[in-house]
C-alpha cells in the first residue's frame, strides 16, 4: 500500500510503498478514505525539537481518519466489514486503575496513533477493535474523518457549564474553531475570540463567535465594557499555547471562572498562582476526548443541528500531501483534508 511515512530523522514524509499492516485477533483493518492533517502531524513533518525527542522513525503518521472496515480479526464480533469507521488516536493499556475504572482517557500508558504506532496517512490502517468507532447514519463523511479533533474540541468546550456563560476563546485554529461552534450549539451567551490571524478571525465568527479581536490590537478588559459584561469571563479555552494568552485569560475571570487548557506551550509558562487562589478560579488540562461519551456528544449534536463543516477549508488529494502541509501550516486555513480513496 501507498503511505506517508517519516523515514529518518529529519523534516519531510516520504510517500512510498509499505506492506499493508497485519492484524490481529482483536484487531480491525480499515481502508482509509479522509484523513485530516493535525498540528502534530505538522510538528512531525517538520521534525521540530518535540518530534525529535517522541517519534521513532520509520513511522507512518497521522490519526485522523475516516474509512470502511475490510476485515476484522477473528474475536471481532462488533464490527463488519464494509461499515463505515473513524477511530480513537489514543491506544490505552486496558489493564491500569483508570482504563479498569471506564476512565480511559486519563490512562497512562497512551500509545497514539501515528505517534507510537503506524498511522493513518496510508491505504489502510489498523486499530484494536476498542479503538474504532461506528459511525450513525448521516454524519457527513468529510466531518467524519476528523471525529478526533471535533472530540478534542467538544472535550474542552464542554469541560465546564456553558449554558448562559461568557466564554473566551484564545486561538482560532482548527480546534478552536470547532469549540466556538459547540459553544454556541449548547447555549453560551457572548463568545469572544482572540486570534491574530485575519483569516480565521473570519472563520470564528462564521462559526458562530460574537466578535473576534486581534489581541495585538485590542485589550480584552475594553471589549468587555463594550459587550456589557461586568465581573469578567465565566469560562474560558486556551488553545493557543501562548503564554501571554494564558496570562490574559487569567486576567479577564470572572471570579469562580474555569478555564480548560488544550493548547500545549513550547516552553514554561510561569503564571501568578495568587490570581487563581484569590479569584478561586479552576484550571482544567484536556488531552484527547472521554472514551466515548465524547464520541457519543459529538454524533447527537451533530444530528441536533451543529455544523462545524465550514471549518473545512482546503481538500487535497494524498499525492499533493506537500500542497496539503503547506496550506495547513500557512495559518490562512481551518482544517485541511487529504483523499486517500482513488477516484
Amino acid at each position: 500500500m501507498r503511505a506517508l511515512v517519516k523515514t529518518q530523522a529529519g523534516p519531510g514524509l516520504t510517500l512510498m510503498e509499505v506492506p499493508e499492516p497485519a492484524i490481529g485477533i482483536n484487531d480491525v483493518l480499515v481502508k482509509v478514505r479522509k484523513t485530516g492533517i493535525c498540528g502534530t502531524d505538522l510538528h512531525i513533518e517538520s521534525w521540530d525539537p518535540w518530534a525529535a525527542r517522541t517519534i521513532h522513525p520509520p513511522l507512518i503518521a497521522g490519526h485522523e481518519f475516516v474509512g470502511e472496515i475490510t476485515a476484522v480479526g477473528s474475536n471481532v464480533s462488533d464490527f463488519h466489514p464494509g461499515e463505515i469507521v473513524s477511530g480513537e488516536g489514543h491506544v490505552t493499556c486496558g489493564r491500569c486503575r483508570h482504563c479498569l475504572a471506564g476512565r480511559r482517557h486519563l490512562c497512562a500508558h497512551t500509545i497514539g496513533l501515528g505517534v507510537g504506532r503506524d498511522g493513518c496517512f496510508a491505504e489502510y490502517v489498523a486499530l484494536p477493535m476498542a479503538n474504532v468507532w461506528h459511525h450513525w447514519p448521516g454524519i457527513d463523511e468529510e466531518v467524519a474523518a476528523i471525529f478526533d479533533p471535533f472530540g478534542n474540541a467538544v472535550h474542552t468546550a464542554l469541560a465546564f457549564p456553558i449554558l448562559g456563560e461568557d466564554v473566551l476563546v484564545s486561538g482560532a485554529g482548527p480546534i478552536g474553531l470547532m469549540a466556538i461552534a459547540v459553544a454556541r450549539h449548547a447555549g453560551a451567551r457572548l463568545i469572544v475570540v482572540s486570534e491574530p490571524n485575519a483569516y480565521r478571525r473570519d472563520l470564528a465568527v462564521r462559526m458562530g463567535a460574537t466578535v473576534a479581536i486581534d489581541p495585538r490590537e485590542r485589550d480584552l478588559h475594553d471589549v468587555q465594557a463594550e459587550l456589557g459584561m461586568v465581573e469578567g469571563f465565566d469560562v474560558a479555552m486556551e488553545m493557543s499555547g501562548v503564554a501571554v494568552a494564558l496570562r490574559t485569560a487569567m486576567d479577564n475571570m470572572a471570579h469562580g471562572g474555569g478555564i480548560a487548557i488544550l493548547g500545549i506551550p513550547t516552553a514554561e509558562i510561569t503564571i501568578d498562582v495568587n490570581e487563581i487562589v484569590f479569584n478561586q478560579l479552576t484550571l482544567r488540562g484536556i488531552y484527547g476526548r472521554e472514551m466515548y461519551e465524547t464520541w457519543y456528544k459529538m454524533t447527537v449534536m451533530l444530528q441536533s443541528g451543529l455544523d462545524i463543516k465550514p471549518a473545512i477549508t482546503h481538500r487535497f488529494p494524498y499525492r499533493d500531501h506537500a500542497a496539503a502541509f503547506a496550506a495547513a501550516r500557512s495559518g490562512d486555513s481551518g482544517k485541511v483534508i487529504m483523499e486517500w480513496a482513488e477516484r
